[in-house]
Order: structure tokens, then sequence, then C-alpha cells
């Protein structure tokens, strides 16, 4: 699939076509990395990288074309490889508290180092006050209204981790990724899908 060069957002999945407003059937197809396309009525799911065993993605269904491939360089470190050339590493950084869950880091060859932080951890102190009275209106809100009285009805939030450099937010994780920079090299980020997941 060409393109893949540009995805601006994504996720790993088999989900080809989730249900929308209009159509409640959810259509399934290979575990690959994809981009949304479409509308909200009729969206589809894009493949645009295809998962292969031992961590590897592949440019189309059959497993031939090799985009790239993970590989342990350490208990918590990987390298990303295209072909036989290193295009970059991913480490897991674990936390000295137990109940804090790791942060992670991407470097890129040319280019600062990018470091994931749960998004309480990222930004400047303007910013994770503005954060935390969103959040604190947004409890008031659901308590007000009733929302989740049922008790375990509620959809688990997924962790957002913001990643930035010195001086620059470059992509948002969650539940998919979305990238705010030109400059990085998606391989990366996809990769770091096979390693989170």
């Amino acid at each position: 699939m060409a393109g893949w060069e540009d995805v601006e957002e994504f996720t790993l999945g088999n989900i080809s076509r989730p249900a929308t407003r209009t159509q409640n059937r959810i259509e399934f197809g290979p575990n690959a990395i994809r981009a949304v396309q479409g509308p909200n009525d009729d969206r589809v799911l894009e493949p645009y990288a295809y998962v292969g065993a031992d961590r590897s993605l592949y440019l189309d269904a059959d497993l031939t074309r090799l985009l790239c491939r993970v590989e342990a360089t350490g208990e918590h470190s990987w390298a990303v490889h295209d072909g036989d050339r290193e295009i970059g590493a991913i480490t897991r950084l674990p936390s000295n508290r137990r109940l804090v869950r790791p942060n992670w880091r991407i470097n890129q060859p040319g280019h600062p180092e990018i470091v994931g932080r749960t998004e309480w951890l990222s930004g400047s102190p303007g910013r994770l006050a503005a954060k935390a009275a969103t959040r604190l209106i947004a409890g008031v809100l659901d308590g007000l209204t009733g929302i989740g009285d049922e008790g375990g009805d509620q959809p688990a939030r997924s962790r957002t981790l913001e990643w930035r450099t010195a001086d620059e937010l470059v992509m948002i994780s969650n539940s998919s990724i979305r990238i705010t920079v030109d400059w990085l090299d998606r391989r990366l980020p996809f990769a770091y899908t096979l390693l989170a997941k």
C-alpha cells in the first residue's frame, strides 16, 4: 500500500470497517496498521502495513515485501530495521515506582530524542493546570448527570502518552496514534504498536 510515509493517524488491529450509525455490522481483515478513510458514516480502516511473525511489518497481505522488523537489543530496548539498515531504536523506560507504568523513548538518527510520557507528566505547568481543570469539570458533570451510576458499564480509557522532544509535540498515542510532525519516520511509531500491544 503506497502512502504509509504520510500517515497521520493510525491504529493496529483487524477491523477493516467499524460499526457506524448507518451500518451496525463490523467487518474484519488481517491484522495490520490501519488508517481511517472516509466520512463518519462510511468509515474504512485501510491497511498500510501487515503484521507478520516476529514483530515484522509488510507492505502486502502475502507478507513478501518487508517494511520493517523489530529486534530486541536488550531487556527493554529494540532496534527497528529496514532490511539490513537500522532506522531507529525504541526503549521502554521502567518506572522505579510500583504503580507507575513505564514511559517510552524513540531515537531516530539525525533528529532529537522523543520521549512518550503519560499526559499528566508532559507539558508546561500551565498546560498541566488546564488539563486538571478540564478533568475536574468533566468529573463534576458526570456526577451531576448520573453517567456511570450503574457501575461497570463505562468503557475503560486507554492510557494517553504525549511524545515530545525537548520543545515539540511529536505524537499522541492511546487507542490510536496521531502524528503531529512531518519528519518522524512512520515505521518507528508502527513498530512501537507491535511492542506496546
